[in-house]
């Protein structure tokens, strides 16, 4: 599921695609995910404990308006495969792992994927995006939402510096937010109360 015509990402476990569109004059057909091709998922790239079966558990899609921002958003136990079904999306990943790991600094990737683009996002590689035009995003997770791997860090953390675009989708060309959003810790607060 690598696909050669897009550079490859510098965070290790990210990886970026596109999926075939087939259509005619009635509509369109995507296959979205087939077991068959996907790489073996791993327990380093999904968080998963020893003993169990890294395997995508839950599918998700996500609506959001022009400007709407979603992030940053951290897992520690969770993989992440994203396509977007329709519209454009600013992408932010941020690997975490060296600053988990006190060994470095924090890595910022950034990317705009259009409909029918896909990404792998690894456990302890924070992520977040910006609609740039109304967006639909499906998801598959390798673990069920509970709440309690939902961890996260300000969208626009000075420290981790996101070079997040300006919006002609809003007045004040700064995103809608979620109240999670929009009161999340920095990074470093973030990485302190994992450590307590």
């Amino acid at each position: 599921m690598t696909d050669p015509a897009r550079p490859p990402s510098a965070l290790p476990g990210v990886r970026y695609g596109a999926i075939a569109r087939f259509g005619d004059n009635r509509g369109a057909f995507r296959e979205l995910w087939r077991a068959s091709t996907f790489p073996v998922l791993s327990h380093a790239d999904t968080g998963a404990p020893p003993g169990s079966e890294p395997r995508f558990v839950q599918a998700n899609l996500s609506s959001s308006a022009a400007g709407v921002l979603r992030g940053l958003h951290y897992h520690r136990r969770q993989l992440d495969y994203w396509t977007v079904a329709s519209g454009r999306a600013f992408v932010a990943l941020v690997d975490v792992r060296p600053v988990a790991e006190g060994r470095g600094a924090a890595v910022v990737e950034t990317r705009e994927l259009a409909a029918d683009e896909w990404v792998v996002i690894p456990a302890g590689v924070a992520h977040g995006f910006l609609a740039l035009e109304p967006l639909e995003l499906v998801y598959l997770v390798t673990n069920e939402f509970d709440g309690s791997d939902e961890l996260g860090f300000a969208w626009d953390d000075p420290a981790v510096a996101v070079p997040w675009p300006v919006l002609q989708a809003t007045p004040d060309g700064r995103p809608i937010l979620s109240d999670r959003d929009r009161s999340n810790p920095s990074l470093a607060e973030l990485v302190a109360s994992l450590r307590a």
